[in-house]
């Protein structure tokens, strides 16, 4: 058995090419795609990287695990406690080891674990190569590693691999003398001059005004990233540097491919293709980052190619925490106790499977957001704002409003309704069976507000005051009356 997973962050599925999306940004994961089961509504459990993982390697949401948070005390996995035995049942049991307690050769190459200080993301793994640029590094850096790792073992029997890019996340880093395949391709027809000028009366931080987040400074060594963008032209600049970084990426995965094929190991090789969250370009006022419980933020890709499995598409709501019990169930290992997860195995057994009836979604680093992706909606509740001025409460249709551009939740009170039982069900159901009678949102919350938000304000309030949008400053005030005291 041998297995590639390309962990490709910040890559929102529906700018593939495979997903729907109608540039060409990703030759070499179409050609996986159409050997795969291809997942259409799939989520991370928590948003964005760190909680996404967290969630992804243990199979726990992170009401449980305890890791929601860029910083802080929900920044680590929540200690076991007292019935922790010599090793952790978490780890033992996480998505990695899966593959070792399988007889698998393992390894990464991937600069997570010290780019999060979460080590416990190299679980399972014989062999760690790590760049040194937590992150920052370019998919050029990763692919001689990657092959160089493919000529030693690939021909050999039962491997695992495990690949990491990063190309695709803010700050853009594409170099320039890639060009851009975009430059004549229209950016998405929903952006128009009104909304761009809409958009730049946004309030919080990674909007037009701020791409820097609470900054329009624009990085010097990655010149594609801009500070700001205050035209279409500019917004458009924006979405293609996103998209180079897909493209870019895209091309040394193909390179991957092709060394694969060449060694003659493609055909019975199994890869899985994902990411940890997604990328908002507009949705919700917010350009270049991935800050919220929404559609875009967590919505994911996930392809499985698995030899005399089925292909095709599947529409089931599934969480990225559903990966391990499925694997678990295909390796032929028994169940742990510790996993929320759902395996959807019989998905890629028979092509049958309805997925969740619905999901919560979850975001404690630049809010404290929970949402409800159900039926044809989502609705997100805001428990801290991030200084975006969100609602309490907002609903969109996905369905006819995917870019999240009209908020239902004054005229569709029913449905807010419908999705806050789901909510107090779904919570409910989670500290019943916690370990812990604390629910980490409540911790982020009552540490100050999510890491990315938490003392910025001041600063911010000026620079608004500045900017000619003193009412939002003023509103930020009124809001949040604690932080200026």
């Amino acid at each position: 058995m041998r297995i590639l997973m390309l962990d490709l962050d910040t890559l929102r599925p529906d700018h593939l090419h495979c997903y729907g999306y109608p540039r060409q940004t990703s030759p070499g994961l179409d050609m996986i795609c159409e050997d795969s089961m291809r997942f259409d509504n799939y989520h991370c459990s928590d948003a964005p990287c760190l909680p996404s993982r967290a969630a992804l390697v243990t199979g726990m949401f992170g009401i449980h695990n305890g890791a929601v948070n860029h910083g802080g005390l929900a920044a680590d996995l929540r200690p076991w406690g007292i019935e922790r035995g010599f090793h952790d049942i978490r780890l033992e049991n996480s998505l990695f080891f899966l593959f070792r307690r399988s007889g698998l050769k393992t390894a990464t190459v991937s600069t997570f674990a010290e780019r999060h200080s979460s080590y416990w993301f190299n679980a399972g793994f014989n062999e760690i190569v790590n760049i040194g640029k937590r992150g920052d590094e370019l998919a050029d850096e990763a692919l001689p590693l990657a092959l160089d790792w493919i000529e030693n073992n690939a021909a050999s029997d039962n491997w695992f691999l495990h690949v990491n890019m990063w190309d695709p996340h803010t700050p853009y880093r594409t170099p320039l003398e890639f060009g851009n395949p975009f430059e004549k391709d229209p950016i998405p027809d929903w952006i128009s001059e009104a909304v761009v000028a809409a958009h730049l009366k946004h309030i919080g931080p990674h909007s037009l005004n701020e791409l820097g987040m609470y900054t329009d400074q624009a990085p010097p060594h990655f010149p594609r990233q801009l500070g700001k963008a205050g035209t279409l032209e500019e917004v458009k600049q924006v979405i293609d540097g996103y998209d180079c970084g897909i493209r870019y990426m895209d091309e040394k995965i193909s390179q991957i491919i092709s060394r694969l094929k060449a060694m003659g190991v493609y055909e019975d090789l199994i890869i899985i293709v994902t990411s940890d969250h997604g990328e908002n370009m507009g949705e919700l006022g917010i350009y270049s980052e991935h800050a919220t419980a929404d559609q875009i933020t967590t919505r994911i890709p996930m392809m499985i190619k698995w030899p005399g499995m089925k292909t095709g598409v599947n529409r089931g709501f599934h969480y990225n925490t559903d990966l391990v019990p499925t694997l678990a169930e295909l390796l032929g290992l028994p169940p742990s106790p510790a996993w929320d997860g759902a395996s959807y195995a019989s998905v890629l057994r028979t092509g049958q499977g309805s997925g969740r009836p619905y999901l919560v979604l979850s975001q404690c680093s630049h809010v404290c957001q929970r949402s409800v992706r159900f039926g044809d909606y989502i609705y997100i509740r805001t428990y801290h704002d991030g200084y975006h001025l969100f609602p309490e409460e907002m609903l969109f249709n996905i369905q006819e409003d995917y870019f999240e551009q009209y908020n239902l939740a004054a005229e569709r009170s029913d449905l807010c309704a419908e999705a806050c039982r789901y909510l107090v069900e779904w919570q409910g159901d989670m500290m019943l069976k916690s370990r812990s009678d604390i629910d980490p949102l409540w911790t982020v919350i009552r540490e100050g507000g999510p890491y990315h938000a938490k003392g910025n304000l001041r600063a911010y309030y000026e620079r608004l005051k500045q900017t000619n949008r003193a009412a939002g400053a003023e509103a930020l005030r009124r809001r949040h009356p604690g932080e200026f005291s």
